[in-house]
C-alpha cells in the first residue's frame, strides 16, 4: 500500500528571499530532506540565526528542563497578535505564569467528564448534518471544520454553531485562515516596536472582526455571571477562577484574548487532525472497520465510553503523528548556549519541528507509514516518550490536551459508527501548512452509510 502523502523538500540550499518564497507557499516543503534524519541543522540569515532540533535530549532541555531559558520567540507571534493580543499563547514569563494559573484549573481532572455531553452534542449534530449528504464528494475539511467549531461554541459558551455569533465567529475564521497570518515581516527580519507590521491584506479586519464578536459573547457572559444566571461551562469557570497569586481575575480585554485562542487551538488544530484521521482511515479500510465496529460502544454514550474507544484514540495519535496540526514552534534562546559542540548564541531561534521530529529516520520505525499498532510496540512506547509532541510539552505543554484526545476519537467514532468513508484515488490531497496542516486543495471523501 501507498504511504501517506507528504509534501516535497526544498533544494538543499537557497537564500534568505527563495525561502521567504517557498515559506509564503507553504512551511513545510520550504524545510530541506535531510531535517528528516539530522539531530539539527543550523539556518543562516543576516539578521538572526535559526537552529532546528530533533535530538530528543535537546527538546527535553528547551521544553521539560529549563523552559524559562527558552521563551516563545516573538519573532513568530507577530503575525498572530492582531488576533491574540497578549494571550496565553504568544505570553511569556510571568505574564504567562498567572495566565495559565487562571486557565488550567478549567480542563484539570472531572471538567472533562462534565464537558462530555457538549463535545457529544456537538458530534451528534454533525452525524445529523451528514446524513442527508450521504453519496455526495464532500470536501471533509468544511465537515471536520464545522464540528470542532461546534465543540468550542457548547463547551466554552454553552451555545451551539447555530447560535449567530457563534455562526459570524467560525465564518471569519475561515476567512482569518486564508490571509495566512504568520506570513509577515517581521518574522524574517527583526522591526522595532513602532514600525508598521505590513500584514496581509484582510488579516488585520479579520482579526478585527472576530474579536468584536468575541467581546460581544464575552460582555454577555460576565453579566450573567453577575446576575447569577450564568451556565457552569467553561467561560464561567475561566472568568471566576481568581488567580491563586495575585487574587485577580481576568478583565475583559484579558478574557478576550484567552477565548480568541482557544476558538484558533482548539477549533483550527481539532478540525485539521479529524480531516487527516478521516482521510487515512478511507485509505486504510482494513482499519477503519475495526474503528466502526469499536464505536459501536457509543449507543449508550457517556463519558465512560471512552475508556473503550481504544484503536480509535491510536488511530487518532497516528494522525497527531503524522500530520502534527501545528507543524513548528519557535523559542528563543535567552543566553548563549553550547548545543552538540555549536555556539548557540543569545537571541538565536530554536525550532521545534513536530513535523519532522515525528516522521525522524533514526527513531521511528516505519516513519511515514500508516499504523496505528506502532503505539503498543515496544519502538512507538519510547518514541511516545522521547520524540513525540503533538500538544508540545514541559510546563507549555497544550492545556487543552485532554480535551482534545476526548473530542478527537469520540467524533471520529461517531462519524465511522453510521457511516463509511471512501476516498477518490484520483484526488490525492498534498499536505501544506500556513497556519496548521491542512490540504492543498481540501480533502474529498465520499461518505456512505453503514
Amino acid at each position: 500500500m501507498s504511504l501517506p502523502p507528504k509534501p516535497p523538500s526544498r533544494p538543499r540550499k537557497v537564500s534568505l528571499w527563495r525561502y521567504a518564497k517557498l515559506f509564503r507557499a507553504d512551511i513545510l516543503s520550504a524545510q530541506p530532506a535531510r531535517l528528516y534524519r539530522a539531530w539539527m541543522a543550523e539556518f543562516k540569515t543576516p539578521f538572526f540565526r535559526s537552529y532546528l532540533i530533533n535530538q530528543p535530549a535537546l527538546i527535553k532541555t528547551v521544553l521539560k528542563d529549563r523552559p524559562d531559558d527558552f521563551p516563545k520567540s516573538q519573532r513568530v507571534s507577530e503575525g498572530l497578535r492582531p488576533l491574540l493580543g497578549t494571550g496565553v499563547f504568544v505570553s511569556n514569563g510571568e505574564a504567562w505564569k498567572r495566565q495559565r494559573r487562571i486557565i488550567d484549573p478549567a480542563f484539570e481532572g472531572g471538567r472533562l467528564r462534565e464537558v462530555f455531553p457538549a463535545m457529544w452534542a456537538a458530534a451528534e449534530a454533525a452525524a445529523t448534518r451528514i446524513e442527508p449528504r450521504v453519496g455526495e464528494d464532500l470536501e471533509i475539511e468544511a465537515v471536520t471544520s464545522h464540528v470542532a467549531a461546534d465543540v468550542i461554541c457548547r463547551t466554552l459558551f454553552s451555545i451551539p454553531i447555530e447560535h449567530h455569533i457563534a455562526r459570524a465567529v467560525f465564518d471569519e475564521f475561515r476567512v482569518y485562515q486564508r490571509s495566512q497570518p504568520l506570513l509577515n515581516l517581521a518574522a524574517f527580519i527583526p522591526l522595532p516596536r513602532w514600525m508598521p507590521r505590513f500584514f496581509r491584506r484582510g488579516t488585520k479586519a479579520s482579526a478585527d472582526k472576530i474579536r468584536a464578536l468575541i467581546t460581544e459573547l464575552t460582555q454577555q457572559r460576565m453579566q450573567d455571571i453577575t446576575a447569577g444566571t450564568a451556565p457552569d461551562d467553561l467561560a464561567t469557570k475561566i472568568m471566576t477562577t481568581a488567580d491563586p497569586v495575585t487574587g485577580a481575575c481576568f478583565d475583559e480585554a484579558e478574557m478576550v484574548d484567552q477565548v480568541a485562542i482557544f476558538f484558533l487551538a482548539g477549533h483550527e488544530t481539532s478540525a485539521s487532525a479529524l480531516a487527516w484521521a478521516l482521510y487515512l482511515l478511507a485509505t486504510h479500510p482494513e482499519w477503519q472497520d475495526r474503528v466502526a465496529a469499536e464505536a459501536q460502544a457509543l449507543e449508550n454514550c457517556d463519558f465512560n465510553v471512552m475508556s473503550k474507544l481504544r484503536l480509535s484514540r491510536d488511530v487518532f495519535r497516528e494522525t497527531l503523528r503524522l500530520y502534527p496540526p501545528v507543524p513548528m514552534m519557535v523559542r528563543e534562546a535567552s543566553c548563549p548556549e553550547r548545543f552538540r559542540d555549536r555556539d548557540v548564541g543569545k537571541g538565536s531561534q530554536i525550532v521545534l519541528s513536530p513535523w519532522h521530529l515525528h516522521r525522524h529516520e533514526r527513531l521511528w520505525d516505519n516513519p511515514d507509514g500508516f499504523d496505528p499498532a506502532r503505539w503498543q510496540s515496544e519502538n512507538g512506547k519510547q518514541c511516545s516518550r522521547d520524540a513525540y509532541i503533538p500538544f508540545s510539552a514541559g510546563a507549555r505543554v497544550c492545556t487543552g490536551a485532554g480535551f482534545a484526545m476526548v473530542e478527537g476519537p469520540l467524533i471520529l467514532s461517531r462519524i465511522l459508527r453510521d457511516f463509511r468513508v471512501v476516498a477518490d484515488p484520483a484526488r490525492v490531497p498534498v499536505p501544506l501548512a500556513h497556519l496548521t496542516v491542512r490540504s492543498d486543495k481540501g480533502i474529498w471523501l465520499r461518505l456512505e452509510r453503514r
